[in-house]
């Protein structure tokens, strides 16, 4: 898939405020400060068009952004630990959940994991969440160039046998399987 456009649509931090009509969506969900952003920036080939930080828990919105005029990639707030208060995790936490239940045509969701760590506590119960809802799912294991060979490869076929998702490892410094992840992104718009 070649990215030609991509542009911020909206900016949401209310549930009343989600998009609910049926162009197609692609959602980027995962634990604060495990790369969504970067990795939406890596894909569209922008630098800022997301914003990232260092400190977990950057996005508290929902973010839609219009690419090449026919589908939205949304990152999606992180979940887990964040440096906000109890009030807006809660919000948080509500928005996210509002959006898996009024969204229309969503043909991917990407999940994404610190190859470090593999799938906590949280991941895991946003996980069930979304495999009750039967959503297709792929996930990307980011950071891994900070995980030798065999820790990523043991991460890779824990997450395949345990839970039958689909894993693509990536990199955004080395930069590997960013093709990968489109095509994927492409296959599951198509279908």
């Amino acid at each position: 898939m070649k990215i030609k456009t991509s542009a911020t649509a909206r900016t949401v931090f209310s549930e009343k405020e989600l998009m609910a009509d049926d162009s197609k969506k692609i959602a980027f969900i995962g634990r604060s400060n495990v790369g969504k952003s970067s990795l939406i920036n890596k894909l569209l080939n922008r630098k800022n068009l997301a914003r990232t930080s260092s400190k977990p828990g950057k996005t508290v919105s929902v973010n839609y952004y219009f690419i090449n005029e026919s589908f939205y990639f949304v990152d999606l707030p992180g979940y887990g630990y964040a440096k906000i208060s109890k009030k807006e995790s809660q919000r948080v936490k509500a928005l996210i959940s509002s959006f898996f239940s009024t969204v229309r045509n969503l043909k991917l969701i990407v999940i994404l994991i610190d190859s470090r760590r593999g799938f906590t506590d949280p991941d895991i119960e946003i996980l069930s969440q979304l495999l009750d809802k039967k959503f297709k799912m792929l996930t990307v294991l980011t950071k891994s160039d900070k995980i030798g060979t065999s820790g990523l490869l043991n991460q890779k076929t824990n997450l395949q046998n345990k839970f039958g998702l689909k894993v693509i490892s990536f990199s955004i410094k080395l930069n590997i399987n960013r093709e990968e992840i489109l095509d994927n992104i492409n296959e599951a718009l198509m279908e």
